[in-house]
């Protein structure tokens, strides 16, 4: 019995002209970036290629632009993978117009117009305002680590880098005068690229050693700043607040500091006593209390010294060290341990659309509050949102009391961890009402937090900038910047959150059009 099968003829020529038109449905992503570049500016994109002047021409940056925005909209950043998808998948042959741009002009591009992409972060975020997806009411900021293109293990110190300078500078003579005795023969005109890979090898371990010594200046001034202020409270016999330092040699000044403080505090007891004998020998009385016996506090500051002299001696000397693949990535601590990398940081509204972004080299969160609500304010005014910010949340990394006192919108900043957050709200209960008027700073966030206001605006935090880290790390595998330095990982980081805000946008367009 004949079967009859639906099949194509792979040899058949097409009878009609074909149009691209036809290769993607109406409302595919692909069309939806063409549009978008269409609306943003790409000014500074064009000037790097001027219309005329020797050589082939550039290709369209609108076009490239558009490329991109795709690309990473769908988790695909390798240039290698862009070219070949420009070739065999309809979306980017759709977008390229037929053409191929090859993976060196692709990379090239980001290199080229690093500011400008940066830049256009403003540009998406105007279209997703004025598709109201720019609320104000709640912002949740935070930050998450991602790699960089080094590996962990390429950190080295001062002493170390200095050698090998030396002996890339040494192979460097040995090679210009080896070609220098050859250009006469060979008529050489371009240096070699063993040597060409060497300068640029060079080039990051003298940026590796302008770090590492530009540290270890600031740690110096920091240590010699807090050695004194502990010095001036010491003169006036007031105890140290604070944890100590773990440098045995800050560990030695401290100790010194509370030593001198003990024996101040220990004078001025000595000479209240004698006070009260020669205030009762004039009376001819006896003086009340105990005779004083030996100063303990003293003699514990003594001690600990002594400690901290025999810590400090046998220590040795502190060994900054800098990555020498990518001198601007930092060692990371994170969940699952440490990485080498940069801490990124997103302000995120409930819509899940980013509203300022940013790449810091600080481990730590703490001083990041200020500066990604500054940078929000300053991009809401450039998009032209001028509703105020309604609350800011943030996790206890951001946990200061100047972050929580100083001026700007209303903040609910948690001031544990958030499972000790949540067993502390079991524990105390919840509250109502305002903080009391005597309590401190710590304790009105913490009454702030357990009222049942507070206690749901601080819920918002975990499903409106998580979810946003989530989308790039783990759906589109964005855990590796691709290229080094804090500036290009500046650019990628925007590019990846104009991709996400993107992605918002276009799935937006699309429910309010499916809507009857």
């Amino acid at each position: 019995m004949a079967r009859h099968y639906v099949g194509g003829d792979r040899d058949q020529l097409f009878l009609l002209a074909t149009s691209m038109r036809d290769w993607l449905d109406e409302g595919h992503l692909a069309w939806f970036m063409i549009d978008v570049v269409a609306k943003v500016d790409t000014t500074a994109f064009h000037v790097v290629h001027p219309n005329d002047g020797p050589g082939r021409p550039a290709y369209n940056p609108d076009m490239m632009l558009a490329m991109l925005f795709y690309a990473y909209g769908i988790g695909m950043r390798s240039s290698l993978r862009i070219e070949a998808a420009c070739r065999s998948d309809a979306a980017f042959r759709v977008i390229c117009g037929n053409v191929t741009p090859d993976h060196a002009t692709i990379a090239r591009f980001l290199i080229d117009h690093e500011a400008a992409i940066e830049a256009s972060f403003v540009d998406v975020l105007r279209l997703c305002a004025a598709a109201g997806l720019v609320s104000v009411g709640t912002i949740a900021i935070d930050g998450t680590k991602i790699a960089a293109d080094a590996a962990l293990d390429k950190n080295r110190g001062a002493e170390w880098i200095r050698a090998e300078v030396a002996r890339i500078v040494g192979e460097a003579v040995a090679t210009d005068s080896a070609e220098d005795n050859a250009h006469d023969l060979f008529g050489l005109d371009e240096l070699p690229s063993a040597l060409s890979t060497r300068k640029g090898r060079l080039a990051r371990l003298e940026a590796a050693l302008e770090r590492i010594e530009a540290e270890d200046e600031a740690a110096k001034a920091e240590a010699n700043d807090r050695a004194a202020k502990a010095r001036e409270m010491a003169a006036t016999g007031r105890k140290l607040r604070g944890r100590k330092p773990k440098d045995p040699h800050a560990a030695l000044a401290r100790a010194e500091a509370e030593h001198a403080g003990a024996l101040v505090r220990a004078a001025a007891a000595s000479a209240e006593r004698q006070a009260i004998v020669e205030a009762a020998a004039e009376k001819g009385r006896k003086p009340r209390g105990q005779p004083p016996g030996s100063d303990k506090g003293v003699e514990r500051a003594a001690a600990a010294l002594e400690a901290a002299r025999v810590a400090s001696a046998a220590a040795p000397p502190a060994d900054t060290q800098a990555n020498i693949t990518d001198p601007d990535s930092r060692i990371m601590k994170t969940k699952t341990g440490f990485v080498q990398g940069y801490n990124c940081q997103a302000a995120v509204n409930e819509n899940q659309i980013v509203i300022a972004c940013g790449v810091t080299q600080e481990a730590n969160d703490l001083r990041q509050y200020q500066p990604m609500v500054d940078a929000t304010a300053i991009v809401l005014a450039a998009v032209e949102v001028t509703t105020p910010i309604g609350i800011v949340l943030a996790d206890a990394g951001y946990w200061s009391e100047t972050n929580a006192t100083t001026e700007g919108p209303d903040r609910l900043i948690a001031t544990l961890k958030d499972h000790k957050q949540r067993r502390a709200a079991r524990d105390l209960g919840t509250t109502t009402g305002a903080p009391p008027k005597d309590a401190s700073t710590l304790d009105a966030m913490e009454h702030r937090l357990r009222t049942p206001e507070g206690s749901a605006d601080y819920a918002k935090r975990s499903h409106t900038v998580e979810p946003v880290f989530g989308d790039s790390k783990h759906n589109r595998g964005y855990r590796v910047f691709r290229r080094r330095g804090l500036a290009a990982a500046a650019s990628e980081w925007a590019m990846i959150n104009i991709s996400h805000n993107l992605g918002k946008l276009y799935r937006h367009q699309t429910a309010r059009i499916a809507v009857p």
